[in-house]
């Protein structure tokens, strides 16, 4: 059986972020209900071409805000994936949450219908830094949340940080990841803020309204994150994500793992992509869009469902790129040698020679004594794009 991640996308947010460019809308609860219905036919139409021979590994609510939607509504599509698709016996299965929009029994009933990890947007500690990111909450409301999550019995906790934020200081990022750390959450995903065009952020710095932190800053925050996060008992796995030490439990992101190894996954909902057996596609991304594709007969463009918007197959040599770059972000483990000849039937010298022993003679990779992997050195981690765009090709 072949080993398959979900993906749910929910795209229903109170107020969109200044800095947000994923595929979210506000204002337009009204459609919860139409969009439930639409999410389990599509897993019905889905499951009609793909079910055999694989099973459900991890899943995933993602947002957009997840915790917008009832514990009957996540339940009903849990269920609908369930009498579609086989289980793995232990499925890791995550709600992203907004902090201070979630009580103790909402918590708890997510637990109930099989949630095992909750990931909580905290950002920052700092309030103008939250303001000026347009996030909804404060520090305070971070904390009641992961004090209710523990006591609904949540076993895996992710906090997301961000920084590079504008007008941020080494000081104020600094003082949030200590108090992040402080929460004793089971997971850490550090992200440096991307600016997308056409964003309300995007338009204050165009403007000359705030200004950026240098690259060096940059830099120093990410170098000082790594320092205190070994000190305070978590462990790097890929660029950007941390989890913590335990000797009985791998508190690392399953779902996420499955991406960065370039292994399969079905995306359900509005905008959502899937990568399955060499082909990609993507769904329409309006919601009322997606809901009438999927309850009429639109003209496809593929066999899957009447909600695909673009589809492609993929070459061998894209995904032997796309494993590459996905792979080597993984720190620790990067990309196995005998895992990459079983997978495509040539080594990774055969097919990359020049592009590895040039990032070699860099310092921006290397290959392990024993020739069992290759994995970015710690300045390839500064040069990650640098590296991942040499196995993309033109």
């Amino acid at each position: 059986m072949e080993k398959v991640s979900a993906y749910i996308h929910i795209p229903f947010c109170v107020k969109r972020c200044n800095y947000c460019d994923f595929n979210t809308y506000a204002g337009k609860e009204d459609l919860i209900p139409a969009y439930i219905s639409a999410l389990c036919k599509e897993i019905d139409r889905v499951s009609l071409n793909f079910s055999e021979g694989i099973e459900i590994y991890t899943v995933y609510f993602g947002g957009g805000t997840p915790s917008l939607i009832s514990p009957n509504f996540l339940h009903k599509v849990l269920m609908s994936l369930k009498s579609n698709f086989s289980f793995i016996e232990k499925v890791e299965m995550t709600v992203e949450v907004n902090p201070g929009t979630i009580s103790l029994n909402y918590l708890q009933q997510i637990n109930g219908i099989g949630i095992t990890r909750l990931s909580i947007g905290m950002q920052s500690a700092n309030q103008a830094e939250l303001d000026l990111l347009g996030r909804q909450h404060d520090y305070v409301s971070v904390v009641k949340t992961v004090g209710l999550a523990r006591k609904a019995g949540i076993a895996n906790i992710n906090l997301d940080l961000i920084f590079g934020i504008p007008n941020q200081t080494e000081k104020t990022w600094k003082k949030s990841l200590k108090k992040a750390i402080s929460l004793k959450p089971d997971h850490l995903s550090l992200y440096a803020l991307t600016i997308e065009d056409s964003t309300p952020l995007a338009e204050k710095i165009a403007e000359g309204m705030i200004s950026m932190p240098d690259d060096d800053l940059e830099a120093e925050m990410y170098e000082w994150a790594e320092k205190i996060l070994k000190q305070s008992g978590f462990k790097q796995y890929e660029i950007s994500n941390w989890a913590r030490r335990d000797q009985y439990i791998d508190y690392r992101c399953q779902h996420n793992l499955q991406y960065w190894r370039n292994l399969p996954y079905l995306g359900f909902g509005a905008g959502a992509h899937s990568y399955f057996n060499h082909m990609r596609w993507e769904n329409k991304k309006q919601i009322l869009s997606y809901i009438n594709a999927i309850n009429g007969e639109d003209e496809r463009i593929c066999t899957i469902h009447p909600a695909v918007n673009i589809y492609s197959e993929l070459s061998s040599t894209m995904e032997m790129g796309e494993t590459m770059m996905m792979g080597l972000r993984l720190v620790r483990e990067g990309v196995n040698l005998l895992d990459f000849r079983n997978r495509f039937g040539k080594s990774v010298f055969d097919v990359y020679e020049n592009e590895v022993r040039r990032l070699e003679q860099v310092g921006l990779l290397q290959i392990d004594d024993d020739r069992k992997r290759i994995c970015l050195t710690r300045r390839g981690k500064h040069l990650g794009n640098q590296v991942f765009m040499s196995f993309l090709g033109d």
